[in-house]
């Protein structure tokens, strides 16, 4: 637990280019679980109870800085526009960090760190009046890491990787990249650090022994779940961090009741809020900020992202949702696809083969089977027939239908927005529809059939001329 006496600034380091990545984009910007890899550091340091952070930007800063203001408006943005270390990255922060007690540095490529975890090195941190604590790890192969060298003096240090010898290269300890400072330590020697290395940069590493050789406190917590600190550098990496949080989100829900018929093949976003007694079927996803209910079903391979789904709801698989509300007992699928803000009312059901785009569907309304409804809103009760289609778009803009409650939709009925249908009204089978139909009338627009007596007969004959005269 945080001391409140005492303030306290989060850096998260995200200037780095990943150039291990091969990609295109920043490291930190790379998708884990529908989320970028910034995302999990900064929002552990949220849960942890910590309301001052900054995240300090370099390599394509611009689009990190776009993602940081877009999802944490509260969160600074620091820039390092020549990246020449970590070290460097904290100076050209000090005008931030100088404003508080204590600061906290945490690498931006962790995504497994735990709210507990870094809450409890700065508890330890202000508890025991350190002036340096940070966090280390035991690693069976540690190639690529630093390593951490306790001194027979009772010092340390970290070695970077690539300055190790071979001795040092024995070491299984592990810097896992997060650090508490005091603001005075830490004032006191970044200015001091230097560049002799084997990547001429400034180590943040190399400000423990500077602060030793002032008897300032050094301490370090060793971790005892070594997948929560491991640093993201390869696709590798990303691969594994996913799964090792794919199998911590899951054990989570299935704790708190879901039920899961296939766990490996199920996938859950972090930010995903699930009751007790919901049922996955094998290949489900669940991403963004989705809020399942109590009682809900979701059939084999189908998608959800920012969905709400009421209780009791049954999503037949598979299906795709994305940006739609679902009250209490609803039925959808399978083959459905919903999309661009929805809204299905209690006991309503969309079924087969249904596109569903920027509507309400009313309470108790029904569109069982191969649909289009665009930029529509449907009453309560209503039957909407099959092959039924709004035809939302003129070329070059969009337009609204409206169709009212107990109305009786015929199959294959064309409404041509912008159009409305009012309260208990009908269409004919095979309508389009140009024109408003008032409460209670029935819509019919089609032509009148013609029969034409004698039409196979006819066509028979034509037919046998042409294989006569060879034309056929």
């Amino acid at each position: 637990m945080k001391d409140e006496s005492q303030s306290l600034g989060v850096l998260v380091l995200a200037a780095g280019k990943g150039t291990r990545m091969n990609s295109s984009k920043p490291k930190v910007l790379e998708t884990l679980l529908e989320e970028p890899v910034i995302y999990y550091p900064v929002e552990a340091a949220k849960a942890a109870g910590f309301s001052n952070i900054a995240v300090l930007v370099g390599h394509r800063g611009d689009r990190v800085e776009e993602y940081v203001k877009k999802e944490w408006p509260d969160v600074d943005v620091v820039w390092q526009r020549e990246q020449l270390g970590t070290g460097h990255a904290v100076k050209v922060a000090g005008d931030w960090w100088m404003q508080f007690d204590n600061i906290m540095v945490v690498n931006g490529d962790v995504p497994l760190v735990l709210p507990q975890t870094i809450a409890g090195l700065y508890e330890k941190h202000v508890r025991m009046r350190l002036q340096c604590t940070f966090m280390s790890f035991m690693l069976e192969d540690p190639s690529g890491y630093g390593r951490v060298a306790r001194l027979a003096d009772g010092g340390v240090r970290i070695i970077e990787d690539k300055d190790a010898v071979d001795e040092e290269r024995m070491i299984h300890e592990i810097n896992a990249g997060v650090y508490v400072f005091s603001r005075d330590a830490l004032a006191e020697v970044i200015n001091h650090l230097g560049r002799g290395n084997e990547q001429n940069e400034y180590y943040l590493t190399d400000t423990i022994p500077l602060i030793g050789d002032t008897e300032g406190l050094v301490d370090v917590v060793l971790c005892d779940d070594p997948n929560e600190l491991l640093g993201i550098n390869t696709p590798m990496d990303l691969a594994a961090t996913a799964d090792a949080l794919h199998r911590r989100i899951l054990l989570r829900h299935m704790t708190n009741g879901l039920k899961c018929m296939d766990p490996a093949t199920t996938w859950i976003g972090p930010r995903v809020e699930i009751e007790q007694d919901v049922f996955l079927e094998p290949g489900v996803q669940i991403w963004g900020n989705t809020r399942i209910a109590a009682g809900v079903r979701i059939g084999a391979h189908t998608t959800l992202r920012d969905v709400s789904v009421g209780e009791g709801t049954v999503i037949l698989g598979p299906s795709v949702l994305s940006d739609a509300e679902i009250g209490r007992g609803a039925e959808i699928g399978p083959f459905a696809f919903l999309r661009g803000g929805v809204e299905m009312k209690d006991s309503s059901k969309v079924g087969r083969f249904v596109e569903i785009k920027k509507s309400v569907i009313g309470e108790g309304t029904k569109v069982p089977h191969l649909s289009y409804i665009g930029d529509t809103n449907i009453g309560a009760g209503t039957n909407i027939g099959a092959g039924t289609i709004t035809c939302n778009y003129d070329g070059s803009a969009k337009h609204r239908t409206t169709i009212g409650e107990g109305c009786f939709v015929g199959s294959d009925t064309m409404f041509v927005a912008p159009v409305a249908m009012g309260d208990n009204a009908s269409t004919a089978a095979g309508s389009v529809v140009t024109k408003d139909i008032p409460d209670g009338a029935l819509g019919i627009a089609r032509a009148r059939q013609t029969n034409i007596d004698k039409w196979y007969d006819r066509k028979s004959v034509e037919n046998q001329h042409k294989k006569d005269s060879g034309e056929s």
